[in-house]
C-alpha cells in the first residue's frame, strides 16, 4: 500500500483516524500498531520486520542493563547481517562469480519493504541506549509501535527513538496539528502525483525515443532530478503530515536542496535524516575532521561508500556515493572559499546534482557512460530535432512549475501576504479551497493513471 493510492487515502486513513480518535488514549498505541502492521502486510509477505523488532527490543533491554560494548556490537552485527543477507547477498555472489569465473547459484531472497529504514532505526536505538542518550523502552508494544509506525515505516524519514520517546508515552493531539498535517499531506501528495509522476512519465517517453538528441538527454537528466526530488520529498511531506494528524512531530527531511550553492550545502538539505545518521553514528565515531588529513579523508570515504551502498546493491549506487565524495573533498580542500553563494555557485551545484541523478538512475556503468557521452555531444548526435522540440514544448511549462515548486518562493509569498490582516482573511478563505482542489485533482489523476511508482520503496 502506498500513500498516493485511492485505497489508502479514502479507505485505510479515514478508518484509522476514526478508530484512533474514538479510542481512549491508553489504547491508541495498540491501534497504531495494529493498523501499521496491516498497512505493511497488505502487500508484504516477509515477517523479517517482526523478527527484527522483537530482537532489537530484547537487545535494547540487555544493553540498557549491562552497558557492555559486546552486546552493542552483537546488536549492530545482527542488524547489518539481516540487511546484508536480504539486500546484498546476490550482489556479492554476482561479483564473485564474475571475478572467479564460477557459477554459484543465486539465493532466492526477496527484499522486504523498508528494510533499509527500519534497520537503521533499530541500530540508532541500540547505540543511543548504550550512549545513555535515550532510556530503554521496557514496553514491547511501545517499541513495536515506534518501529512499525506506518508514516515512516517503508521509506522514512529515519526517525530516531529519542525524538519520539515522549510522544509514544504522552502525546497531545490538537486541532492545529491535525489541520497542518492534512495540509502537509496534500502538499506531499501533489508533489508526488502531479509533479513526480508526470515528470517520470516524461523521462520514460524521452528514454524510448527512436531518434535521440543532445537536448533530449539533457531534458531527461533534468527530469530525473525533479522526479526523484518530488517523489521522495513528497513522500516525506506526507509522512510528516500523517504523523502530525496522530500527534507525532517528525523532523524535516528536506530543506529545498535544489537551491543549494554547494555540494556540502546540498547534503545539508537533502535526505537530512540519512545524512545525520551517518554523521552521528559513523563519521564522528571515526574521528570526524578532528584527526589527521589522511584519516579525515578516510572517514569521508567510508561515509560516502556506505551512503552509496545503502541506496542499493549495484555499482551505480557505489559510484554515486564516490562521485559525491570526490566533489565534497574538492570543495572542502580547494573550493569552499570561492563558493559564497550567487549564480555561479548555484549553477555549479545544479550541474553536479543533475549528473549525479543520471548515475543514480542508470542500471549499470556502461549505461552511465553512454548517457553522459550523449548528453555532452560526444557520439555525433544531433543537437535537437522536430521530435525533441515537440516534447520540449509539451513539457516546458511543467518544468517551469517544477522549478518554482522546488524553491521557497511560493511559501515566502504566502507568508508575506499573511502579514497583512485584510489579505490574511482572504488567504484563510482561499487556502482550504486550494487544498480541496489539489486533493480533487490528485484523486482524478490517480483514477486515470497507472504510473505511480515510489522510487525509494526499492531501498
Amino acid at each position: 500500500m502506498v500513500f498516493s493510492s485511492i485505497i489508502f487515502i479514502y479507505y485505510f486513513l479515514p478508518l484509522l483516524l476514526i478508530v484512533y480518535y474514538i479510542l481512549p488514549r491508553k489504547f491508541r498505541n495498540i491501534a497504531l500498531l495494529i493498523f501499521s502492521l496491516a498497512f505493511y502486510f497488505y502487500e508484504e509477505k516477509n515477517v523479517v520486520l517482526i523478527i527484527s523488532c522483537i530482537m532489537n527490543y530484547f537487545l535494547g533491554r540487555l544493553i540498557g542493563k549491562k552497558k557492555n560494548k559486546l552486546y552493542l556490537a552483537l546488536g549492530v552485527i545482527a542488524n547489518v547481517t539481516i540487511l546484508g543477507y536480504y539486500k546484498y547477498s546476490n550482489f556479492f555472489i554476482e561479483n564473485f562469480n564474475n571475478i572467479a569465473n564460477v557459477n554459484i547459484t543465486y539465493l532466492n531472497v526477496i527484499l522486504p519493504l523498508g528494510i533499509s529504514f527500519f534497520t537503521f532505526q533499530n541500530i540508532s536505538y541500540l547505540i543511543d541506549v548504550y550512549r545513555g542518550e535515550t532510556k530503554v523502552q521496557k514496553d514491547i508494544l511501545k517499541y513495536g509501535t515506534y518501529i512499525t509506525l506506518f508514516p515512516q515505516l517503508i521509506a522514512g524519514p529515519i526517525v530516531r527513538y529519542k525524538d519520539v520517546d515522549k510522544e509514544l508515552s504522552d502525546r497531545k493531539e490538537s486541532f492545529d496539528d491535525f489541520a497542518n498535517g492534512v495540509k502537509r499531506f496534500v502538499v506531499g501528495l501533489s508533489k508526488k502525483v502531479l509533479l513526480a509522476n508526470t515528470i517520470g512519465n516524461m523521462c520514460v517517453i524521452l528514454d524510448g525515443l527512436t531518434s535521440k538528441t543532445i537536448v533530449s538527454h539533457i531534458l531527461q537528466a533534468i527530469g530525473y532530478t525533479f522526479q526523484i526530488y518530488f517523489d521522495f520529498s513528497g513522500y516525506s511531506d506526507m509522512a510528516i503530515g500523517l504523523a502530525l494528524m496522530l500527534g507525532f512531530h517528525f523532523k524535516e527531511n528536506f530543506n529545498y536542496p535544489l537551491i543549494a550553492t554547494s555540494v556540502t550545502d546540498f547534503w545539508r538539505r537533502w535526505h537530512i535524516s540519512l545524512s545525520s545518521f551517518f554523521r552521528d553514528y559513523v563519521y564522528i565515531p571515526l574521528g570526524g575532521n578532528r584527526v589527521s588529513k589522511i584519516k579525515w579523508i578516510r572517514n569521508l570515504l567510508v561515509v560516502w561508500l556506505l551512503t552509496g551502498f545503502w541506496h542499493g546493491a549495484s555499482w551505480n549506487f557505489i559510484l554515486w556515493g564516490l562521485y559525491f565524495f570526490v566533489f565534497l573533498l574538492i570543495e572542502k580542500v580547494f573550493l569552499s572559499k570561492y563558493l559564497k553563494g550567487g549564480l555561479f555557485s548555484h549553477i555549479y551545484t545544479l550541474a553536479i546534482i543533475i549528473v549525479s541523478f543520471v548515475i543514480f538512475n542508470m542500471p549499470d556503468l556502461s549505461s552511465i557512460g553512454n548517457f553522459m557521452q550523449n548528453m555532452l555531444g560526444m557520439n555525433n548526435l544531433q543537437f535537437a530535432n522536430k521530435e525533441t522540440i515537440y516534447y520540449l514544448r509539451n513539457y516546458i511549462i511543467l518544468l517551469i512549475i517544477a522549478s518554482i515548486a522546488s524553491t521557497p518562493i511560493i511559501k515566502a509569498i504566502v507568508n508575506k501576504i499573511k502579514e497583512k490582516k485584510i489579505l490574511n482573511k482572504l488567504v484563510s478563505i482561499a487556502e482550504p479551497i486550494c487544498f480541496i482542489g489539489l486533493l480533487t485533482i490528485c484523486t482524478a489523476t490517480l483514477l486515470s493513471s497507472s504510473f505511480n511508482p515510489f522510487i525509494y520503496f526499492r531501498f
